[in-house]
């Protein structure tokens, strides 16, 4: 038993750097875009991912078939959404809101899921959607009760992201993983650098701020951040996985204020708090049913 649980502590804290190494690019991209237009600094930053992880692996890409391809690229044209949605809100919102919106895709996952199984969701699942419902109304709505533009957008990111995040459960135990991960991470590379080439935007600079926000985005939280989850979940379950993954938005947060001296209020916190909240209770129910 002890080397069990062993295992699964370094695999919860691997997870937990995981959380921490995605909370830090809020800031990393919000600084970044500054001086790169936002589809320049996707495609940058997942092609290298996505070579990257071809030079690890080289031999995988044999065994790419017609059906990994067109699935693949699908789902990529998911995530590719929900990354153009979330850089470009950025642009016009707080890397905090950012990070506690983006978060939402954990409450919508179950919500999603009875709606296609046309069932309704459970307690815990409904707790969990109004609390985070009226969080989001705390960080997001202004004194005219209007959703600020950034924020607007990064909630469709969330959107992108939970429907995303079902496509893959449904067709990753048919598919290589490694394969659906390479495709899925080219997919968005290429998107993103038509649709640079295609729009008519600034010159890109590359800053420190940029070079930056690449170095962290397109390896450690792309490439590695994905072989580390695909590794360690295998030493623990799903329900822990994504509570220890709830902690995304608290480091988001934390970096916000460290590095950009970003401060949420009263108001904010109590917004985040009940994210928090509705994010874990929406997750919580398996673990105390089982």
């Amino acid at each position: 038993m002890e080397p069990i649980r062993s295992h699964q502590l370094k695999a919860d804290l691997a997870l937990l750097a995981v959380a921490g190494i995605w909370g830090a690019t809020f800031v990393a991209v919000k600084n970044a875009v500054t001086d790169m237009p936002p589809f320049t600094f996707i495609a940058l930053r997942f092609a290298a991912a996505c070579i990257f992880l071809m030079l690890i692996a080289p031999h995988k890409l044999r065994g790419l078939n017609r059906k990994t391809l067109v699935i693949g690229s699908l789902i990529g044209l998911l995530l590719f959404c929900g990354y153009a949605f979330q850089t470009i809100g950025l642009q016009y919102t707080t890397a905090a809101n950012a990070g506690f919106i983006t978060g939402l895709s954990v409450v919508l996952v179950p919500l999603f899921t009875g709606i296609a199984n046309r069932r309704l969701p459970g307690l815990f699942t409904l707790l969990g959607i109004g609390c985070a419902a009226i969080g989001l109304a705390f960080l997001s709505l202004g004194a005219a009760l209007s959703f600020n533009r950034g924020d607007l957008l990064v909630l469709f990111c969330a959107v992108c992201f939970a429907v995303q995040i079902l496509a893959v459960g449904k067709y990753a135990p048919e598919l290589d993983a490694f394969l659906l991960a390479v495709i899925q991470i080219g997919t968005v590379a290429v998107i993103s650098g038509l649709i640079a080439c295609l729009l008519p935007t600034q010159p890109a600079i590359f800053s420190r701020d940029v070079w930056l926000g690449l170095l962290l985005t397109a390896i450690p939280a792309t490439s590695l951040a994905f072989l580390l989850q695909s590794t360690m979940q295998k030493f623990t379950t799903p329900t822990r996985t994504a509570i220890i993954f709830t902690c995304e938005p608290v480091f988001s947060a934390v970096f916000a204020y460290l590095l950009a001296g970003e401060l949420l209020g009263m108001r904010g916190l109590v917004g985040a708090t009940l994210v928090l909240a509705g994010m874990l209770l929406s997750e919580l129910k398996p673990a105390i049913t089982h």
